[in-house]
């Protein structure tokens, strides 16, 4: 991948479904991410389906919008892998913090990054317009994908993946957003085969994506 000189602190912002799946399946996906969880505080990675073989409960199909406004959907993914996080452009240290990550194991691990697409999904739509999404993640590297769409979609993604999302109202009329911070890896049928969990160590977590490269496919 390209070699870019990444923020440390959030780039400025330039702007301020299908049916829902059975309630046991979100039941699931929450449980699975309790497990993930448990990881959190010494980082890890949960191998969940080792090369994607199994199917898990966890995620989802998504029909969003990337930097472009062009719509998006799980199936133009179909042959890659993908790291998958949600956060938001305006979050002050830990989404910064772990696009870095990201792009630096992206860096280590060679030749196989190449059919592997990091996404960042917003879970702030009402500010993050796919100008915003797309401006904010091309800082961190122009491969990544910035992704949005309506608040009902992106909060049944959300749910869809386990992944824990607060709004908090700040004084002044501000807010902001707690949510989870891990990653997703999804395999070339869209299916979660893993997941990564801060905090994060760079050179452990290219050698986790290495774990993958077998079965990554061959360009």
């Amino acid at each position: 991948m390209t070699t870019t000189t990444r923020p440390s602190t959030p780039p400025a912002s330039p702007g301020s479904p299908s049916d829902r799946p059975p309630t046991n399946r979100i039941l699931y996906a929450t449980m699975g991410m309790l497990v993930a969880l448990l990881l959190v505080g010494a980082g890890g990675f949960l191998w969940l389906s080792g090369g994607g073989s199994g199917p898990t409960t966890i995620g989802g199909p998504f029909n969003l919008e990337d930097g472009n406004g062009k719509p998006v959907t799980d199936r133009d993914f179909r042959g890659q892998y993908m790291l998958v996080y949600f956060g938001y452009t305006f979050c002050p240290d830990v989404c910064p913090t772990t696009l870095n990550a990201v792009a630096d194991a992206m860096d280590k691990l060679g030749p196989a990054a190449s059919q592997v697409r990091p996404l960042f999904i917003t879970i702030d739509p009402a500010r993050d317009t796919p100008t915003a999404v797309g401006l904010y993640v091309h800082a961190f590297d122009p491969e990544f994908i910035g992704l949005t769409g309506d608040d009902q979609g992106i909060k049944q993604m959300a749910a869809d993946f386990g992944v824990a999302v607060s709004k908090v109202e700040l004084p002044g009329g501000d807010y902001t957003m707690d949510h989870s911070a891990v990653v997703f890896l999804l395999n070339d049928q869209g299916q979660v085969a893993g997941i990564f969990t801060p905090p994060f160590d760079i050179p452990r977590m290219a050698a986790d994506l290495s774990r993958a490269a077998p079965y990554l496919p061959k360009s």
